[in-house]
């Protein structure tokens, strides 16, 4: 049996597994993300361990170019145009599949989750920041550089919320205004602190709502995956399906919203499926 590597690569920890499936994983490790030599050193060793790998899928925090392996703009400190896919194929000697994060956990869910079965969907993780990937027609869509849905423009009204927005490139985006981050910011304590408080989580629904409209009339979605900590809030869910229902008011179905089936192994085990292409390729 051929076994592969995933790693979701995000901007607060690494997890690392080697597997092929959710029913396969031989071993799985997590640890921060720390500076991109410590980090990639820490993911290589771990890989080492296991000589009978096929290949290495890695789904990584944005942006990125997905042909050069390199991630690029990123605001985190340290990490910009960094070169991911390199260093680890040059010390693993395997093939590296190399897309975002939210790529990888579309590719996890339709192949053994949510949107299994099906071939038009978006994942969208919802946690420090946003981010989406499309499957449409069964595969992945990439254009320029790949879905950035956290930082498209959604309706923001000062007078109710006031808050400027945490994008450093944007301010009030999706991101900026419904990310991990803009909860903290906004209201002073993480979301998991803010749980009694209806406050927070009927403006969260509104702006998520606002977001999911937007994919469901440009990609015309089977479904719609909600991901990432953020997400974690069982308040939410019912509030953001609510809200879509009135904001498309029956010109168009509505997809079925729903949670992750793979819950947080989503990203790794969609890595380990850019593995299994990548070696079927090779």
């Amino acid at each position: 049996m051929k076994l592969y590597g995933g790693v979701e690569a995000g901007g607060t920890k690494w997890v690392c597994a080697v597997g092929d499936g959710p029913d396969g994983l031989r071993e799985l490790v997590t640890f921060p993300t720390t500076t991109p030599d410590e980090t990639l050193g820490r993911a290589a060793a771990f890989f080492a361990g296991h000589t009978d790998l096929a290949a290495v899928g890695v789904g990584s925090f944005g942006p990125i170019d997905r042909e050069a392996g390199r991630i690029t703009t990123t605001p985190k400190p340290g990490w910009a145009d960094i070169d991911v896919v390199a260093p680890l194929a040059r010390s693993l000697q395997v093939p590296v599949a190399f897309d975002t994060d939210v790529n990888a956990a579309a590719l996890g869910e339709g192949r053994w989750g949510a949107a299994e079965g099906l071939h038009t969907f978006w994942y969208i993780t919802v946690g420090t920041g946003i981010g989406g990937g499309l499957v449409a027609d069964g595969r992945l869509v990439h254009g320029v550089v790949h879905p950035e849905i956290g930082h498209m423009r959604i309706p923001h009204d000062p007078a109710r919320d006031p808050f400027a927005g945490v994008c450093p490139f944007h301010g009030d985006c999706f991101e900026g205004l419904a990310s991990g981050n803009a909860i903290r910011a906004r209201w002073g304590s993480p979301g998991e602190e803010l749980a009694a408080d209806a406050r927070v989580w009927e403006l969260e629904a509104e702006y998520l709502a606002y977001g999911v409209v937007n994919v469901v009339c440009a990609a015309s979605p089977q479904c719609v995956i909600l991901g990432g900590g953020v997400m974690k809030e069982p308040a939410l869910l019912p509030l953001v399906r609510a809200r879509v229902r009135e904001l498309l008011a029956g010109y168009v179905s509505e997809p079925e919203i729903v949670l992750p089936a793979l819950g947080d192994r989503s990203g790794v085990l969609g890595a380990i499926e850019l593995a299994c292409s990548i070696a079927t390729r090779s």
